[in-house]
């Protein structure tokens, strides 16, 4: 392993993290920055808006000189109880006639330069050993990510050259000392929580303390569990690298996360009552090939995904189906004459075609429920149904063979 110690503590690990991701733009916090009751980083919070909004943010503080930081604060603590934090970073935060984005969405190819320097100005952060309780101030968790101030993941490491694994140890530090009420720990306050040592990954969106539930996310190894050996660092390295680096990010933020309600007689669920979806690793690397080949290569090419039982191939597909009908071709050196082109959608339609009627309903329930825009979805049981949602511009349509 170039460059890395052959036995190194849960803390080296950590420093190596937090390193390498300043070296590739991040913001190194500092834990005393850490608001413990909004669960955001003070410092950048107001320096983003400070430095990007600063027309909006005078609408509040002229009805509000003295107390207009407290207002914003309260109002998005709110907004995020209600709605979770994927909410506000999608849709931002409205505070009497102000409206503040705490999200620049990553431009598209026939976006302006002032979409792209707006994206430019997001302030991504790391810090380590984050005290997030009030009730018990000598608790810290190792890492915390953050949007624009914003708390987005937390991290519990292990070191496998300690005896301590993210299996069992971080698994267990998660559901045993990591308490939901704490603002932190709320559901959907969080994208994620990730378990990890030098060798594997584990994610949650959900601290239910003893019954929260992990999922693998690892790469796989030789069509087996874990992670392949990598020649240039540890083996978890492809999550703070690759997954975690700010346009993939934001491209998980944009186009994976999803909040909604697994039941269908619930009508007006509550934040508690709904699913935090989070890709595992294989279900974002098949979407992300499948969308790179499509924008470089352009349609018509056939494509065979191999996948197990209980993969999560009903999210995968849904994830993809969506993504295509957002599919834009990538620039080329010859696109700047060919504008039109770069900004028409490659695809009209996608049709989904399943072999089980249990597939088909699943399909069906996971393409509805990620929908985030109505009647642009169809479902078709025979000929005459297909023909009428195509006829009528539906983008995505279900159909059993």
């Amino acid at each position: 392993m170039a460059n890395q110690p052959t036995t190194f503590s849960e803390r080296e690990l950590e420093e190596h993290i937090v390193k390498s991701m300043v070296n590739m733009g991040y913001i190194q916090g500092d834990y005393n920055d850490f608001d413990k009751k909004f669960a955001i980083d003070r410092m950048l919070f107001w320096q983003f808006l400070q430095d990007t909004q600063q027309k909006e943010l005078d609408k509040i503080i002229r009805f509000n000189s003295q107390g207009w930081q407290d207002k914003i604060l309260h109002r998005l603590d709110r907004v995020i109880k209600n709605n979770g934090i994927l909410h506000v970073l999608k849709n931002g935060l409205q505070v009497d006639d102000a409206s503040l984005n705490l999200l620049y969405p990553a431009p598209l190819a026939s976006s302006g330069q002032k979409v792209k320097d707006n994206y430019q100005n997001n302030l991504f952060s790391i810090t380590r050993q984050v005290y997030y309780s009030a009730n018990e101030p000598r608790k810290s968790i190792d890492l915390v990510l953050f949007i624009n101030g914003l708390a987005l993941i937390t991290f519990e490491l292990k070191s496998t050259h300690k005896s301590q694994t993210a299996r069992f140890n971080a698994l267990k530090q998660y559901q045993n000392d990591r308490d939901p009420k704490e603002p932190l720990f709320n559901f959907a306050r969080c994208a994620v929580h990730f378990a990890l040592d030098n060798q594997e990954v584990y994610m949650t969106t959900r601290l239910a303390g003893a019954k929260t539930f992990f999922l693998p996310f690892n790469k796989g190894n030789n069509g087996g569990s874990g992670n392949p050996l990598n020649p240039d660092g540890f083996k978890t390295a492809y999550l703070w690298q690759e997954v975690l680096a700010q346009d993939s990010l934001v491209n998980l933020l944009s186009h994976f996360i999803r909040l909604g309600c697994d039941d269908p007689d619930i009508k007006n669920p509550k934040l508690n009552d709904k699913t935090l979806y989070f890709p595992r690793y294989h279900q974002m690397n098949v979407v992300r090939r499948l969308m790179t080949d499509v924008q470089e290569n352009g349609v018509g090419k056939r494509y065979l995904i191999q996948h197990s039982a209980g993969s999560g191939k009903s999210n995968s597909i849904t994830w993809l189906a969506y993504q295509l009908i957002e599919a834009y071709q990538n620039p080329s050196h010859d696109d700047q004459y060919h504008t039109a082109e770069i900004q028409k959608p490659l695809y009209d339609s996608v049709i989904v075609v399943t072999d089980r009627r249990l597939l088909d309903k699943q399909i069906r329930d996971n393409i509805n429920q990620f929908s985030e825009v109505k009647g642009i979805i169809a479902h078709a049981e025979r000929s005459s149904d297909l023909r009428d949602a195509l006829e009528s511009g539906k983008k995505i349509r279900g159909c059993p063979r």
